[in-house]
């Protein structure tokens, strides 16, 4: 009895399907340092650091340097990275707020007078898939 009440509380968890995305970041200028990535899903704190919903981290390197993403449900992301070139973990920016280190969005790019919008940014993941991302 207590196998069945187990299996029925774990059996709604199991109906969530889990997808991966598979990263191709462009354009590293080096390979010093990291690549950093975050994922948000939802536009309410978009590129906020306590809001991200999962983060990755891998070695940068020079040209192109890639990074899996797993265990997502379906629904509606936005990514971010930068490059963290100096290894100390954060965005390192002048002090107009404008980031000394590379950044790229999916789907967007770095505007005049700010970043993006989590709507621009925005995908739907509905199974495995493969994103390219320009520095």
């Amino acid at each position: 009895m207590k196998l069945l009440y187990s299996f029925l509380f774990l059996f709604p968890s199991l109906l969530i399907a889990q997808h991966d995305i598979s990263l191709e970041i462009n354009n590293v200028k080096t390979s010093n340092g990291t690549i950093n990535v975050a994922v948000y899903d939802e536009s309410e704190g978009f590129l906020k650091l306590d809001k991200v919903f999962k983060a990755d981290s891998v070695l940068a390197h020079k040209g192109k340097t890639e990074l899996h993403i797993t265990g997502l449900p379906e629904g509606e992301y936005a990514l971010a990275i930068f490059h963290d070139e100096n290894g100390n973990n954060k965005l390192d920016t002048n002090w107009l707020g404008i980031p000394k280190e590379d950044i790229g969005f999916s789907n967007a790019r770095m505007k005049t007078f700010g970043p993006p919008q989590f709507k621009e940014c925005a995908f739907t993941l509905s199974d495995n898939q493969k994103i390219e991302i320009s520095l």
